[in-house]
């Protein structure tokens, strides 16, 4: 049997740099030292800041970003895998760019993912959001390969995508990480359901490291980060929206077990739209 041992870390992102890094990094280290191999962050895990004025000023470049260079040095010390679910950083247009990180056990930068989909919304709240206005979207998928196999980096709205969870199965990925800063409202009603979806139709473990709280900018986001298995199991979950880490063994050879006993993915046929 083929194992990783993962922790997916949940934050309540500030809005600057140095105070992301010192509020994670005491759970980064909590998840190495309960055995974590690879330990995956938020979306917005170096800053969260709705003010797009204070948003572009505060923006670094990725190589220049302190909260991600500080991770990078905390991998090599810690000999862990760490994927930052996204730090926001300078794209070198007038936007941001919201950017997947995988950094190796020696602290390197293997890969990075853009996020694709922008969300652009009138809430029945009263909340706006209006990501295109801030972010420039990616342009490409992403797969990268691991010690563990094949991981697909995907960034939060890009849940309500299937076609792109599909893509990254179909092209090898048995791992998918969904890290999020979802809405309270939207992720009361649609966080697991999705979660599991995405993993059952796949045949694949979904990583979905959440922000959760009341954060510096006035946003409030639902937490509940969560581990599912490939068949639709929940193996880990956190109970609310307060910081902190939740950790599960991956069976690996789970992926082809789930995908053996449903092949849609080998079963799938082209068609005309309608």
């Amino acid at each position: 049997m083929t194992t990783l041992r993962v922790a997916l870390v949940q934050t309540c992102t500030p809005a600057s740099q140095g105070a992301a890094l010192q509020q994670i990094e005491p759970l980064i280290r909590q998840a190495a030292e309960a055995g974590a191999e690879l330990i995956v962050t938020p979306e917005g895990s170096n800053l969260l800041q709705r003010d797009r004025a204070r948003m572009l000023r505060a923006l670094k470049p990725l190589d220049q970003d302190p909260f991600v260079q500080g991770v990078r040095k905390l991998a090599r010390e810690l000999n862990v895998w760490i994927l930052i679910g996204s730090a926001l950083v300078a794209s070198g247009s007038d936007k941001a760019a919201n950017r997947a990180v995988l950094v190796n056990a020696d602290g390197d930068i293997v890969s990075t993912y853009d996020k694709l989909h922008m969300f652009d919304v009138d809430l029945p709240n009263g909340d706006r959001y209006r990501e295109s206005a801030l972010y420039e979207p990616g342009q490409d998928a992403r797969i990268v390969q691991t010690p563990w196999g094949k991981l697909g980096l995907t960034i939060c709205y890009d849940m309500r995508f299937p076609q792109l969870y599909r893509a990254l199965a179909k092209a090898g990925a048995g791992i998918i990480a969904v890290p999020a800063a979802f809405t309270r409202p939207t992720g009361e009603a649609h966080w697991s359901v999705l979660m599991r979806a995405r993993a059952i139709e796949n045949g694949a473990f979904v990583l979905a490291p959440a922000q959760g709280g009341f954060h510096e900018d006035g946003r409030g986001t639902y937490g509940h980060s969560m581990i599912v298995a490939p068949w639709g199991e929940v193996l880990a979950e956190a109970p609310g929206d307060e910081p902190g880490v939740i950790l599960a063994e991956l069976d690996l050879d789970a992926v082809a077990k789930a995908r053996g006993a449903i092949p849609s993915l080998a079963n799938e046929r082209d068609f005309a739209a309608p």
